[in-house]
């Protein structure tokens, strides 16, 4: 088990110390692909962590675009937040249903939005679960919180800076999908996309992360394992997924190594396997 963070990752233990703190807001960001067969609000209702609000990651994005659960525009983020009871002040413990998956995502949009007192739960609702912890079923009592925004806009890139840094060789690119869609032998599960990878990406997939029991691995043990992929760490690194969901996972990691240089490829293969423009490299 990692050592707890509040602006990284927390145990179980440590949430359960503080759960009844007043400035504590607990967040189930859980989030399925349609192959899962999982439905997240439903699972949410039926049992969560104490006081947990839902975050519907689908829902708090920026609808405005073809591309899946694209970071919010601020002002929409703040209303949503305000609305949750969500603000300044608090701090912030994000979890999924499937340990360490999609809280990631909302770890990282909390910190484009210039927000950093905010945790992942190591090893997610699961590890609560099988640990016998406490869960409810009801919704919480929810009073409108002010919250300031100051966007942080290195954190984040598009696929022209995407571009750039691949041709460039500037930046390690780190792609979270399984290996076997990285090398392009597995098909995509969103119709329509190419297969392969991101010319010059190397392949860190989201769950080599993690120790059997779904929790994250010790810095150390990280750090070997993006230089294993041949990530390059002297560079800023780029990390992107399917969709910008995993991708996070991978900036979490880099976060607990202390490689602060890392921003997140927004539009991920969702965008590039669109455009036949864009170069794309196989095994």
């Amino acid at each position: 088990m990692s050592a707890d963070d509040p602006r990284t990752l927390v145990s179980t233990a440590w949430l359960e110390a503080h759960l009844k703190d007043p400035d504590l807001r607990v967040l189930d960001a859980s989030w399925y692909l349609p192959a899962m067969g999982r439905d997240a609000r439903a699972e949410y209702d039926a049992g969560h962590i104490p006081g947990a609000r839902f975050f519907d990651i689908d829902e708090i994005s920026d609808t405005r675009s073809d591309l899946p659960h694209m970071a919010p525009p601020v002002e929409k983020f703040i209303s949503r937040m305000r609305a949750m009871g969500v603000g300044d002040g608090h701090q912030v413990v994000v979890y999924d249903g499937m340990g360490l998956f999609s809280a990631a995502r909302v770890w990282w949009t909390f910190r484009l939005m210039g927000k950093t007192d905010v945790a992942v739960l190591d090893g997610g609702l699961p590890k609560w679960k099988a640990e016998g912890r406490e869960l409810e079923d009801m919704p919480p009592i929810l009073r409108d919180r002010h919250i300031t925004v100051q966007r942080q806009a290195g954190l984040v890139k598009d696929v022209t800076q995407v571009a750039a840094a691949s041709k460039l060789g500037d930046h390690a690119i780190v792609d979270a999908r399984p290996a076997g869609r990285f090398r392009g032998e597995e098909p995509e599960p969103r119709p329509g996309l190419r297969a392969g990878h991101i010319p010059g990406a190397k392949n860190v997939p989201w769950d080599a992360v993690l120790n059997p029991d779904g929790t994250m691995k010790d810095p150390a043990a990280l750090r070997a394992l993006f230089e294993g992929a041949g990530a390059d760490l002297a560079k800023p690194v780029i990390t992107t997924c399917g969709s910008g969901v995993t991708a996070a996972v991978l900036n979490l990691a880099l976060e607990r190594m202390g490689h602060r240089n890392h921003a997140l490829y927004d539009g991920s293969w969702a965008e590039w396997g669109m455009y036949n423009d864009l170069r794309v490299e196989k095994g």
